[in-house]
């Protein structure tokens, strides 16, 4: 095993309780406005799974709930297969503080067979990750200076006017900041790096956040190995925004064009 050196590894860092039950505690290098990052808590239940005994082959789907917000501190992670197939397995997990639910999941599993490969979600072209200048300024939180992150198109707004650009699209590179092997655990943080859409598109910085989050899994361990630790380009953009919610699409490529996840949430926002 890794050592825990690596402040994400330390974030993924439990105590095995015994009946799928495991004990960790938030990371104050993933701090957020409220709370910890969404990425690395739905890493977290991911990794709750990747760590049972029981399991039967690699992630497919993860789809987590945002219930609350979660406090800096301790947590636990219940961690249940629900169903075992032939070919895949499928897990309900909750996190708790105290008596309380936080954070629900649901994952699916799957012993992968060789079959037909194909992608449609080509990568667009865009230039390498080491033409395009870092993110500049100092992070508002913590957790952005985990990430090494780089604007092709759509960053955020220079002034917050209020001016609505028309577009939520950005094209994005993405990488730990401080190097790490890719794996699905980070590549599952790696999808919520977006800011909201919301902000890009009307230029006004609202109180919003994910309520449910869900990423599937389209790159094998061969895959992921293959990246090195290297940069990743991420695609995000909105659908709608309406009435206090709006929706977030994204997809994830390596630096070669292999599509590694594709992921869609759905956040809330107040004005």
């Amino acid at each position: 095993m890794r050592p825990a050196t690596h402040p994400f590894d330390q974030a993924l860092t439990f105590e095995a309780l015994g009946e799928g039950r495991f004990l960790g505690r938030t990371h104050p290098g993933y701090a957020n406005m409220v709370g910890p990052f969404g990425g690395v808590t739905a890493a977290q239940m991911l990794h709750a799974v990747m760590l049972h005994p029981e399991r039967l082959g690699e992630p497919a789907a993860l789809n987590v709930n945002f219930c609350a917000a979660v406090a800096d501190g301790a947590f636990e992670i219940h961690a249940q297969a629900v169903r075992t197939n032939r070919s895949t397995q499928h897990w309900c997990l909750s996190m708790y503080q105290g008596d309380e639910v936080v954070i629900t999941a649901t994952a699916v599993t799957a012993n992968r067979r060789s079959t037909l490969r194909a992608q449609d979600a080509g990568m667009p072209p865009v230039l390498s990750a080491e033409q395009v200048p870092p993110m500049s300024g100092k992070p508002p939180v913590a957790w952005i200076e985990r990430y090494d992150i780089r604007y092709v198109q759509g960053a955020l707004p220079a002034n917050w006017d209020d001016s609505d650009s028309g577009d939520s699209h950005s094209l994005v590179w993405m990488a730990d900041s401080q190097s790490r092997p890719l794996d699905l655990q980070s590549l599952t943080a790696y999808a919520d790096v977006f800011f909201p859409r919301l902000w890009l598109r009307r230029a006004r910085r609202v109180p919003i956040g994910t309520v449910s989050m869900g990423v599937y899994f389209h790159a094998t361990a061969q895959d992921l190995a293959a990246c090195a630790g290297g940069f990743v380009l991420g695609s995000a953009r909105a659908q709608v925004m309406h009435d206090g919610f709006q929706d977030q699409t994204g997809v994830l490529w390596s630096a070669d064009g292999r599509c590694l996840a594709s992921t869609h949430q759905t956040m809330y926002y107040r004005e």
